[in-house]
C-alpha cells in the first residue's frame, strides 16, 4: 500500500490550533480523484490543497472539501505555499499557480507572509428579502435593515462567489444562529458559494471588519478563517457607494473568534486584488493510500 505525506497547515494565524485549518499535499502526482477525495475526507478539514506538476506555471493545485471539488480555496493556497517556503522548496519572491479558474500569482515575503493575487473581481447586487435573509442566518431583520441602504446585499466574486450580506453589530454576527438548509437554498438561489456575512463593529481597533462564513452547500457548515470570501468582501467593498472609492491601502480582517479558531486576512485591493496572511503547521506525517480501485478507508 502506498503512502503519501499529509499535513495540517493553520492558515491566517502565527500560531497552531488556530485560523482556519487546511490539508497540504505537497506532492499529489499520480493521485486519482477519488484517492484525492479520500485523503479529503480524512483529513477532515473544510479544505485540502493537492500539489501537482504544473506545464503552465510553477505548479498546479485541486482543491477538495470532504465531499466535493472546488475550483478556488485562499486559506488552503496561504496553507500550502507557507509550508513550502518553511520546508526549503521555495524562495521568497513571486511563485505561480495553476487552478481552476486561471494561473494566479503567489507572492512570499522574507517574514513568511503569503500574498495571493485573486481572480477578477465581479460585483453584483442582488435582492433578497431582509425577512428571509434574518430567518436563514438566525439575526434580527433590523441588524440587516439598519445598515442596508448604504450596504446592498451583493453576490461578489474574485474566483468563487459569496452572498456578501453587512450586518449592523457584531452581538449580531456573534449571535447568529444559520439554519443550514435555508442559507444553502439562497446560495443556490443565487449561486453562491456561501454566505459571508459582516460587520464594520470589530474586535481589534485595527481591524476593518468582522465576519464569519458558511457554505453548506460546499460541504463547509461554517469556516473559520476565509481567503477567497476575504477577496470577494474586499472587492465588495470598493464597489458600495457608502466608501466612494476612498479605501485604505490595506485591510484586515477579523474571523474564527466565534467558532474559537481566531485569525486575520490582510486584504489589498487597487487593480487587483490580493488576500494575504501567514500560516503555522500543526500536524505532518504520512497516511496510507488504498489503491485506486479499492475503497478503503485510510489510515493514518
Amino acid at each position: 500500500m502506498d503512502t503519501v505525506r499529509a499535513l495540517q497547515v493553520d492558515a491566517f494565524t502565527d500560531e497552531p490550533l488556530t485560523g482556519n485549518a487546511a490539508g497540504v499535499v505537497p506532492d499529489a502526482a499520480g493521485l486519482t480523484e477519488a484517492q484525492m477525495l479520500a485523503v479529503a475526507r480524512e483529513l477532515a478539514v473544510s479544505e485540502t490543497a493537492f500539489l501537482l506538476p504544473s506545464d503552465d506555471a510553477d505548479r498546479a493545485v485541486r482543491y477538495f472539501t470532504p465531499t466535493q471539488e472546488v475550483d478556488l480555496c485562499g486559506h488552503a493556497t496561504v496553507a500550502s505555499h507557507a509550508h513550502l517556503r518553511a520546508d526549503g522548496v521555495i524562495d521568497a519572491g513571486t511563485h505561480t499557480l495553476e487552478t481552476a479558474v486561471g494561473v494566479l500569482d503567489i507572492e512570499v515575503t522574507d517574514e513568511g507572509t503569503v500574498w495571493m493575487t485573486q481572480d477578477a473581481p465581479t460585483v453584483r447586487p442582488v435582492d433578497v428579502a431582509y425577512d428571509r435573509l434574518a430567518d436563514a442566518l438566525g439575526v434580527p431583520v433590523g441588524a440587516l435593515q439598519d445598515v442596508g441602504a448604504d450596504l446592498p446585499t451583493a453576490v461578489a466574486s474574485t474566483g468563487l462567489p459569496f452572498l456578501v450580506v453587512p450586518v449592523n453589530f457584531l452581538q449580531h454576527v456573534g449571535d447568529a444562529d444559520p439554519d443550514m438548509a435555508a442559507v444553502e437554498a439562497v446560495c443556490d438561489e443565487y449561486d453562491a458559494t456561501g454566505v459571508y456575512m459582516f460587520t464594520f463593529d470589530a474586535l481589534s481597533a485595527d481591524a476593518t471588519l468582522h465576519a464569519r462564513m458558511f457554505a453548506p452547500g460546499a460541504g463547509v457548515p461554517e469556516d473559520p478563517v476565509t481567503g477567497t470570501a476575504s477577496g470577494a468582501a474586499g472587492a465588495y467593498l470598493r464597489e458600495v457607494a457608502a466608501f466612494d472609492g476612498d479605501l485604505p491601502e490595506e485591510m484586515l480582517f477579523e474571523q474564527g473568534h466565534f467558532v474559537d479558531r481566531p485569525g486575520h486576512v490582510r486584504v489589498r485591493v487597487d487593480d487587483e486584488v490580493c488576500v494575504g496572511g501567514e500560516a503555522a503547521t500543526a500536524l505532518d506525517g504520512t497516511l496510507s493510500i488504498p489503491p485506486a480501485d479499492e475503497d478503503e478507508i485510510l489510515e493514518a
